[in-house]
C-alpha cells in the first residue's frame, strides 16, 4: 500500500493544509465536503503537492517534519519545485 503526504491550498485565502493519507482521491472529497473540522472553512481547497512513501510511519514523520520545521516560504519553495504533472497523471 501507498502512503502520501499531501499539501493542500485553499482557494478562499491561499492558506495551507499538510497531511498524510493512503488515498488522495478521498483525503481531497472529505475536505471539500466539510467533514474535517480543521479545514471546513477554508474550503474549496486543492491538492498542490505531495509525496509519495511505503509505509504509513515514514509518511507520518514527513508530515510531521513539514508541520514543525517549514514555514510558509518554505512550503511555497517546496511547492514551487514540484512536477506538477503528477497531479495530472493522479487526476487530481
Amino acid at each position: 500500500m501507498k502512503f502520501f503526504v499531501y499539501i493542500m491550498e485553499s482557494l478562499v485565502d491561499s492558506t495551507y493544509y499538510v497531511g498524510q493519507t493512503n488515498n488522495l482521491y478521498d483525503r481531497l472529497k472529505r475536505h471539500n465536503s466539510g467533514i474535517i473540522k480543521s479545514t471546513k472553512s477554508k474550503k474549496p481547497l486543492k491538492i498542490c503537492y505531495f509525496e509519495e512513501y511505503k509505509t504509513r510511519s515514514e509518511a507520518m514523520f514527513r508530515e510531521w517534519e513539514i508541520k514543525k520545521k517549514y514555514n510558509t516560504d518554505r512550503r511555497r519553495k517546496l511547492i514551487g519545485s514540484f512536477d506538477k504533472s503528477k497531479l495530472t497523471v493522479l487526476g487530481l
